[in-house]
């Protein structure tokens, strides 16, 4: 069963916080799984959660300390010694050990490294340090095992038990050369039903899926994604094995991308949460309120320059919000379908192959909705047949060209380096809302004459 934090454990926590009840705590909290102490930590305020960090055993607060919240988990570290972190880092691998430590103080990062006891440990950590958070190199962890190709299976199986004792879970067994080039992988079942003396080069597999260590976070998540796997090999420039990025971080990485372009798409520029200062929520959601104003301001601009055909012919008015709404629903409805090509990889074929089938399906969606408009206008609210044509052709025409705006965009975004996601939020409805408007009152122009 999922765990669910209830008020009455927050109260019985708080309660035995209060009254320094240590023991009963430890042990209403030695139960659960490092992830819902964290969770539960998230809950109570900075004070309680180091006091619930202070008293529990040394083996799970490594653990809570990578789950809790990036905000929590400074504070935290800030309360405790150079000396006392070390010890947490020392629990951790690699990948997880130098996220904490790129967290640190300039100065406080190399208190703690000096402070590690196992050198090995600390060198794996200082190299991880040197590369992107961005890249896998960043991403990768140290811990994995490797054979020879040189050797036979006996060595191997003796040479991966050593190995092993320091891997928390073995996905992959990699094969390198003698100068640590990756050659391929060894499956497990060929290895346990090869005789002893067999040479690995004559088992392993030469076809293995890996990336370098510069490949970004976001094109290690595809290849993992595509090739369904659950560990990938990283190599340096050389070919040399030097890490492996396992599944678990690339989820977190697939988290934090979707939830980038959800705030893009949303109008916020910046990476925030609900918790963050009112401050950090203003300066991440104002700007966008900013364009989205100004978009407004140049709207009615636009309505300011059809004034006159508003007071001869004023039902046009009345249509003008459907016409700015449905070119701004079409716009978003277009660029989302490519920005979502766009992030799984799946849009193939000339951009002018995309365009034409977007026209095509734009005029069907356009025609059905206008038909039903100009029945609706005629027969429904009675207006007159002529105002009927105007904002059946108008609806038509701005739903074509909010789709090419939406399909358009993010192609154009995304060959300028610059994340589509963008273009699925108020600057396409703004921008799309705008070209309705001034389509609307064009085509209205044409057709009547003023």
């Amino acid at each position: 069963m999922q765990f669910k934090i209830s008020k009455e454990l927050l109260d019985q926590i708080d309660n035995l916080i209060l009254h320094n009840k240590e023991r009963e705590l430890h042990d209403l909290l030695s139960e659960l799984h490092y992830a819902d102490i964290a969770e539960i930590m998230e809950e109570l305020d900075d004070n309680q959660a180091s006091y619930i960090f202070s008293i529990l055993d040394s083996e799970k607060t490594a653990d809570v300390l990578m789950e809790i919240d990036e905000e929590l988990r400074v504070k935290i570290l800030k309360r405790m010694s150079a000396k006392e972190i070390a010890e947490e880092i020392d629990e951790l691998d690699t990948d997880d050990a130098a996220d904490i430590i790129a967290e640190l103080p300039q100065s406080k990062k190399e208190e703690v490294i000096s402070e590690l006891e196992d050198v090995e440990h600390a060198k794996d950590i200082v190299d991880l340090l040197r590369y992107d958070e961005d890249t896998a190199g960043g991403l990768m962890g140290k811990e994995l095992v490797k054979v020879n190709e040189n050797w036979n299976v006996l060595t191997c199986v003796k040479e991966m038990r050593l190995q092993a004792e320091n891997v928390t879970r073995v996905h992959s067994i990699y094969v390198v050369d003698d100068d640590n080039r990756l050659k391929g992988r060894l499956s497990l079942k060929d290895l346990l039903t090869t005789s002893t003396k067999t040479p690995i080069s004559d088992v392993y597999i030469k076809k293995v899926d890996y990336v370098r260590v510069n490949t970004s976070n976001t094109e290690v998540a595809r290849i993992m994604q595509k090739y369904d796997l659950e560990a990938i090999p990283v190599v340096d420039e050389m070919g040399r094995l030097v890490g492996r990025i396992t599944i678990d971080d690339i989820v977190d990485v697939i988290k934090e991308e979707a939830d980038k372009d959800y705030q893009l798409a949303a109008g916020i520029s910046q990476d925030v949460e609900a918790d963050d200062s009112i401050l950090d929520l203003t300066r991440a959601r104002l700007p966008w309120l900013v364009l989205a104003l100004f978009g407004g301001f140049i709207s009615v601009h636009t309505l300011g320059l059809f004034e006159p055909a508003m007071k001869e012919h004023g039902q046009l008015f009345f249509f003008t919000p459907l016409i700015a709404a449905m070119a701004g629903n079409v716009g978003v409805q277009s660029s989302a379908i490519i920005v979502q090509g766009l992030a799984n990889n799946s849009i193939s074929g000339s951009l002018w192959n995309r365009l034409l089938k977007e026209i095509s399906l734009s005029l069907l969606n356009g025609i059905i909705l206008a038909t039903i408009l100009f029945l609706g206008s005629h027969f429904l609210l009675g207006y007159a047949t002529q105002i009927g044509e105007i904002i059946a052709v108008a609806l038509i025409s701005v739903i074509v060209i909010a789709s090419l705006i939406g399909t358009f965009i993010p192609l154009l975004l995304d060959k300028m380096g610059i994340d589509p996601a963008l273009a699925t939020g108020p600057f396409i409805t703004t921008s799309n809302d705008i070209c309705g408007i001034l389509i609307y009152f064009s085509i209205a122009r044409l057709i009547l004459g003023f």
